[in-house]
Formats: C-alpha cells, sequence, structure tokens
C-alpha cells in the first residue's frame, strides 16, 4: 500500500501570503481510557528549501512504528524553527470533556513556543481554539496534508508514550508500557482485575462500569437522580 506523504503546499500558501509564523498542531491520547492528553505545535522554518528532505520520514505518528518515532523526535526538534508540548491531565479531561482538554494542551504547547504565530494548521475538521485570535485551519487528517501537523504528532505521540511508560511503574499491574493507556484487551482485563487507578478517566464509559461493578447493587442503567 502507498502511504501519502505530507507536504508544505499549506505552509508555502501562507508564507506566500506574509501570515508569519505558522504552527502545525496535534494531539495525542484522546481516545485512551488513561492518561493525559499531550499536544505539540511545531513551527517550521520557511527559508529552508531541503524540508521534505530534512524530513522525509515524517508522517502520521499512526503510521509509524515506535522506533520510527523516537528516530523522528529528534529530527523535528532540530529543524523546527519553534516547538513545545502541552499536557491535559486525565482530570481536565473530566473536568473540561476530552475535546476541551485537547484545546487546554494546544494552548498550552503555543504557549510553550516563545514566539507568536500568525496561522494556525490544526489536525480535526471542527477543532479550533476559542482563545487565540489568529486564523485558523482546521482539517481531518491533517498529518497526511500538512508537514508541520505531521512533525507535531511525531512529538505528541511520543511524548505521551514516554509519560505513559513512566506511568507503568507507579502503576505496574495495568501494562500502560504496552498499551499506553488505549482500550485494549489487556487493559480491559486489568481494569476487572484491579479495577481503575488514580490516572483512568473516570467519565469513560468503560471506567465508569469498572466503578460501578465495584459497588454492590449499582446499576448504571438505573434512572433517577
Amino acid at each position: 500500500m502507498t502511504v501519502s506523504m505530507p507536504g508544505l503546499t499549506l505552509e508555502r500558501k501562507l508564507w506566500a501570503e506574509g501570515a508569519g509564523p505558522v504552527a502545525g498542531l496535534d494531539e495525542a491520547g484522546r481516545g485512551a481510557w488513561a492518561g493525559p492528553v499531550v499536544a505539540a505545535a511545531v513551527i517550521l522554518p520557511p527559508d529552508r528549501d531541503d524540508l521534505p528532505d530534512v524530513l522525509a520520514g515524517v508522517r502520521d505518528s499512526k503510521l509509524c512504528t515506535p522506533r520510527q518515532r523516537e528516530a523522528l523526535y529528534p529530527v523535528v526538534l532540530e529543524t523546527a524553527l519553534a516547538a513545545a508540548v502541552g499536557v491535559a491531565s486525565a482530570r481536565e479531561v473530566e473536568e473540561h470533556n476530552v475535546v476541551g482538554a485537547t484545546q487546554l494542551a494546544m494552548r498550552r504547547a503555543l504557549d510553550g513556543l516563545g514566539v507568536e504565530v500568525g496561522s494556525l494548521l490544526i489536525d480535526g475538521r471542527t477543532l479550533r481554539l476559542p482563545t487565540v485570535n489568529v486564523p485558523q485551519y482546521s482539517m481531518n487528517e491533517g498529518e497526511r496534508h500538512s508537514l508541520s501537523i505531521a512533525a507535531a504528532s511525531i512529538l505528541a505521540k511520543v511524548t505521551r508514550d514516554r509519560i505513559l511508560i513512566e506511568l507503568d511503574e507507579v502503576y505496574p499491574e495495568y501494562g500502560f508500557a504496552q498499551h499506553k493507556g488505549y482500550g485494549t484487551r489487556l487493559h480491559r482485563a486489568a481494569l476487572a482485575a484491579y479495577g481503575p487507578c488514580e490516572i483512568h478517566r473516570r467519565t469513560y464509559a468503560p471506567i465508569r462500569g469498572s466503578l460501578l461493578d465495584a459497588i454492590p447493587g449499582a446499576d448504571d442503567s438505573s434512572e433517577g437522580a
């Protein structure tokens, strides 16, 4: 199967229009049952004609192996004009819902850039940052079209995987190093055996079900207050 590689068409159009620094934004962990949402922001230098060659392996992080992502991570950091990550905790996912937590993580990533951005390229067709007053272009599968978004995707995924590997040492019974908090068979079995831990998102249906199972007589299908 041929995989289309992201390019710089969108970035070059904005650079030609004088849009200023263009930040690509992507996240990792929205669908996980546990752990944080991690977002990354990447600004690529507009004056480098060799970007497609230097970042030749950069693509949607889901299409890379863990080893490939780890190898690409320092390349992105060395090449970017500016790059930063932002994190929203499991508790913030519960408080703001996953979209709000993703926006929060993205805003933190932007704040970490130390550069005033001119426009945003965001993965996710309906995702916008209402508190950021610059032009924003949101798109589905943005990491397959924009090299800036793809670079952000690598940083976000590697950072989040590293966080879950560290958390695996704190909660070794859950297997976070293997499944990174996503809803695998291994994760479901651990929930059934041990119940949720501190980093589980308790507003997510599988976690709510585990909590109810632990309460004698509880029934999540009951009506009432």
